[in-house]
C-alpha cells in the first residue's frame, strides 16, 4: 500500500511539473525581462516579430521542455537509483533467483513498479478471470480432513476461478467428491485422479517418510495431469495460505530460460548433513529445496523428458542411499543438484516451514511478509517455534471458519454451468416467499455441506451384519461412549455441527479411550445451515453410508440392551430377512432417572417396569406412538409376533439397507418417524416384534425444536399442513391401498 501511495505522489508531482513549468516559463519570457519582446497573442502579432527573435524563443522553450522530461524521469526512479540508468534496464538486469526476506522482495517490486510507471496503471500479472490450477495428493481419512483447512484458506483469499486436481485413493475421493458436491462453491472445479493406478510408477522406490507411497506421487504429475494443462501449483495438505493464491500464480511470469520448477529453499540444515552424527542426506544444491509448494511448468517438463530424468537420478542415488527419507523431496533435490538451471528459487515467504530445526524466522519481519505457512513437521501444531502461537491461531481461524461463507460469487467472470445449482435455484424460485410455511418448505431443498467419514473407519462386513444408525447434535455428544459400550457392532452416525463444533467433537473423540478403540464407527458431519434441525436429512445421510446388509434405525438418546447386536444378527437368519420385506420392531422403554442400573435381561427389565423405575416409551404423553407394539403381549412372548400398522405408529426397527429413506419435508420435531413407518407399510413391509429385544430412552433436557413446537402456534400449523400434503402424496403414489392414510389422525 505504501508503494502504491508513493507511486501516486510521484505521478502527481510529475504531472504538475509538466503542466505548470512550461506555463511559468512562458510567463517569465513574457514579462520577466524588458529585453525580450512580449509573445505574440495573435497571428497578426506573431507576424510582427523578427525571425531571429522567434528562433531564440523556440530554442529557449525546447530547452525548458527537455528539462521537464529529465525531471519526470528523475521523479519516476526509486530513491538511491542511478540517474544514468534507463528504466527498462532495472527489469532486464534482475537475477532469476529471488531469495531473501519480505522487505527485499517488496523493494524489488517497488523498483519494478517505478520502472514501469505508476502501480495504478500497471496491468495485473494474473487476469481477473484466469483459472488457477492447483494439484494436491491426498489419501486416507486424516489427510481428507486436513486438506479442508488448506482449501478454506485458499478460498478465503482468492479472486480467481480455481481448478483443483486431487490425486486420491478411493477413500479420499469418496469424502472430497461428496464435500465439494454439497459445498457448491461458485467458480470452483474439482477433478480426481486415481492414485492406485499410479502406485506402480513409484512403488519400486523404498521410502521411510511417514507419507508412505503417496509422498512420491508428485513425481508423476506430468504423466497424471491432462496433457493440455501447461502449468500447475502443487501443494501439500499441511499448507495454510495467508494471501491470494493468484500472487503465487503470478510467479510463473518470472521464470527465465529453462526454468521449469519454482521452489523455496529448505529452511532447515537437513541437506547440510550436520543435524546428528553419521547423518547422510540425499544430494542437494546447498540447503536444498522444500517441495511442500511447487510451481510446475508441465509443458516444458514434458519436453525435457522429466519422467526419464527423475527415474535415472533416483535409480543412481538409491544404489548408495537405499531409500528416501523425505519422499519426493529427496529425488527433486537430486535432480536439481545435477541440473540447477531447472529451478527458479522463490522468496522464502512462499513456504514458511514450521519443521523442527527450522530457520523460518529469517523469512519474515512482519505479519504482512507471510504468504504461505507449511506445517511440515510430524508434530504439526505442536512443533517448536518462536512464533508458533501466532501461526497456530492463523491456522485455527481457517480450521473453524464457517465454510458456508465461502460460497461467494466471482462477479464478472463466466463460470461453467452447474446443473445441480441451476435446478436448485429454479426450485427455490418457485416457492412462495409469502407462504407462512416458506422456511419449512425451503429447508427440504437446502443442500448441507457434508463431510463423510470425519474420522478413520475400518470394518470388514459379514453377510448377516447389522449397523446401528442414529443422528445427533453437540448437546447429545455425551451419549456416544455409552452407546459404544452397549453396541459392539458397526455404527453410522450423522452429526449436525458447525465448523467450530466439528473441531470440538474431533478433540473429544480423540481424547476418549472408548471412541479411539472403535474403528467401526462412521462419523459423518453435516454442517449447520438454516434455522431448523434437519433430522430426516441426517438420518438419510447415516443410512446411505451403511455398508452392511441390514440396519437398525435408532436415536442417539436410546441405549440398546446389552447383546442386541448379536441378537439382531441371529434374527436376520431366523426370520429370513434376506428374502422378505420385514421390519423387526425393538420395543422401546424409558426412565426418568439419570442414574439407572441398566437391566441385563428381560426378566430384570420387567421387574423394574413393575417397580416404576421404567415405563413404556412415551406412555404418558404420546401413547399412540408405540401402543401397536402390544407391550402386554410382549411381557410373556417367547417368539416373534406380527403387529398391524396403526395411525401415528413410530417404532424403532431393523430393516434391510435398501429400505426407503425418510421424508425430508419433516424437520425439527413432529412426524419425522411416523411418516417413515407409514412409507414402510405402504410398501407392504411386515412389522414383527422381537420378544427378547429392548431399548431404553435416557433422560435429557428438552431439545430446542420441541420447545418451538410447544410454544409456537405457527410451527404447529405448518406441521399439520406438511402432514396433509404428505398423506396426499402417499395417496397419489400408492393409489387405493393408501386411502387409509388419508383418514389417519393428524394429531401429534
Amino acid at each position: 500500500m505504501l508503494g502504491m501511495c508513493r507511486g501516486r505522489r510521484k505521478f502527481l508531482a510529475a504531472s504538475l511539473a509538466a503542466l505548470f513549468i512550461p506555463a511559468l516559463t512562458w510567463l517569465y519570457l513574457s514579462v520577466g525581462s524588458f529585453q525580450v519582446k512580449p509573445l505574440a497573442l495573435s497571428p497578426a502579432e506573431s507576424q510582427s516579430s523578427t525571425p531571429g527573435e522567434r528562433q531564440a524563443l523556440e530554442s529557449r522553450v525546447r530547452a525548458v521542455e527537455e528539462e521537464n522530461r529529465a525531471l519526470r524521469r528523475q521523479l519516476s526512479r526509486p530513491p538511491g537509483s542511478s540517474s544514468s540508468r534507463l528504466p527498462y534496464a532495472a527489469n532486464r538486469s534482475r537475477a532469476h533467483s529471488e531469495e531473501g526476506t519480505g522487505d527485499h522482495e517488496a523493494h524489488k517490486a517497488a523498483a519494478a513498479n517505478a520502472a514501469n510507471g505508476s502501480d495504478c496503471v500497471r496491468r495485473p500479472a494474473v487476469d481477473k478471470c484466469e483459472t488457477i490450477h492447483v494439484a494436491i495428493v491426498c489419501a486416507g481419512y486424516n489427510a481428507s480432513r486436513d486438506v479442508v483447512t488448506l482449501v478454506k484458506s485458499v478460498l478465503f483469499h482468492r479472486r480467481n476461478p480455481l481448478h483443483f486436481h486431487f490425486i486420491t485413493d478411493s477413500i479420499a475421493q469418496q469424502i472430497l467428491s461428496s464435500l465439494f458436491h454439497t459445498w457448491m462453491v461458485p467458480a470452483v472445479r474439482v477433478d480426481f485422479y486415481d492414485a492406485d493406478e499410479l502406485k506402480s510408477e513409484v512403488s519400486w522406490i523404498p521410502n521411510k517418510h511417514y507419507s508412505g507411497i503417496y509422498g512420491l506421487m508428485k513425481l508423476v504429475l506430468t504423466k497424471t495431469l491432462p496433457p493440455e494443462l501447461q502449468k500447475v501449483i502443487v501443494l501439500d495438505t499441511d499448507i495454510t495460505f495467508a494471501t491470494d493464491i493468484a500472487e503465487l500464480w503470478a510467479v510463473f511470469h518470472k521464470f527465465r530460460g529453462q526454468q521449469v520448477l519454482g521452489l523455496v529453499e529448505n529452511q532447515s540444515d537437513w541437506y547440510l548433513g550436520n543435524l546428528w552424527k553419521n547423518h547422510r542426506p540425499w544430494p542437494a544444491l546447498g540447503r536444498g529445496f522444500n517441495t511442500g509448494v511447487i510451481l510446475l511448468l508441465l509443458d516444458r517438463l514434458r519436453k525435457l523428458r522429466w519422467e526419464q530424468m527423475w527415474r535415472l537420478t533416483a535409480e543412481r542415488e538409491l544404489m548408495s542411499m537405499l531409500s528416501t527419507s523425505l519422499a519426493d523431496q529427496d529425488i527433486f533435490n537430486a535432480v536439481i543438484k545435477q541440473n540447477p538451471f531447472l529451478v527458479h528459487q522463490m522468496p522464502c515467504f512462499w513456504n514458511v516451514q514450521l519443521s523442527d530445526h527450522t530457520r523460518s524466522e529469517k523469512c519474515y519481519k512482519d505479519v504482512s511478509d507471510l504468504k504461505v505457512i507449511h506445517w511440515n513437521s510430524p508434530k504439526k501444531l505442536r512443533v517448536k517455534n518462536k512464533h508458533v502461537e501466532f501461526f497456530r491461531n492463523l491456522y485455527l481461524t481457517f480450521l473453524e471458519y464457517d465454510g458456508n461463507l465461502l460460497r461467494r460469487e466471482l462477479f464478472g467472470c463466466p463460470s461453467e454451468t452447474d446443473h445441480n445449482s441451476e435446478n436448485l435455484q429454479k426450485t427455490l424460485s418457485e416457492l412462495d416467499e409469502d407462504d407462512p410455511c416458506y422456511e419449512f418448505r425451503r429447508e427440504r431443498f437446502t443442500v448441507h455441506r457434508t463431510h463423510l467419514y470425519f474420522l478413520h473407519y475400518e470394518y470388514d462386513v459379514s453377510p448377516d451384519d447389522v449397523t446401528l444408525v442414529a443422528q445427533l447434535s453437540m448437546d447429545r455428544l455425551q451419549m456416544l461412549e455409552a452407546i459404544c459400550k452397549h453396541w459392539e457392532g458397526p455404527i453410522s452416525l450423522a452429526l449436525y455441527l458447525s465448523d467450530a463444533e466439528a473441531q470440538q467433537f474431533l478433540r473429544y473423540a480423540q481424547g476418549s479411550e472408548v471412541l479411539v478403540s472403535r474403528g467401526n464407527v462412521g462419523y459423518h458431519v453435516v454442517y449447520k445451515e438454516g434455522q431448523f434441525y434437519p433430522v430426516n436429512l441426517l438420518r438419510n445421510v447415516a443410512m446411505r453410508h451403511v455398508n452392511t446388509p441390514y440396519m437398525f434405525l435408532s436415536d442417539i438418546d436410546f441405549l440398546p440392551m446389552y447383546g442386541l447386536y448379536e441378537y439382531l444378527r441371529k434374527s436376520v437368519v431366523q426370520l429370513d430377512m434376506a428374502n422378505a420385506k420385514k421390519a423387526l420392531v425393538v420395543p422401546a422403554f424409558e426412565t426418568l432417572r439419570y442414574r439407572l442400573s441398566y437391566p441385563k435381561s428381560k426378566a430384570e427389565l420387567l421387574s423394574q417396569l413393575d417397580m416404576g423405575t421404567l415405563f413404556t416409551f412415551r406412555y404418558h404423553v404420546w401413547t399412540k406412538g408405540h401402543a401397536p407394539t402390544n407391550f402386554a403381549k410382549w411381557r410373556t412372548a417367547t417368539t416373534p409376533y406380527r403387529v398391524e400398522w396403526e395411525a401415528d405408529f413410530e417404532p424403532y426397527v431393523m430393516v434391510r439397507r435398501d429400505s426407503p429413506e425418510y421424508d425430508r419435508r419433516f424437520v425439527g420435531f413432529g412426524w419425522n418417524k411416523v411418516a417413515h413407518i407409514m412409507e414402510l407399510d405402504a410398501q407392504e413391509y411386515e412389522f414383527v416384534v422381537l420378544p427378547n429385544a429392548y431399548m431404553i430412552h435416557m433422560p435429557h433436557a428438552p431439545s430446542f425444536d420441541i420447545t418451538k413446537f410447544r410454544s409456537n402456534k405457527q410451527y404447529r400449523v405448518c406441521l399439520k399442513t406438511l402432514k396433509e400434503e404428505f398423506q396426499q402424496n402417499m395417496s397419489r403414489r400408492y393409489g387405493f391401498a393408501a386411502l387409509k392414510y388419508m383418514t389417519a389422525d393428524n394429531n401429534s
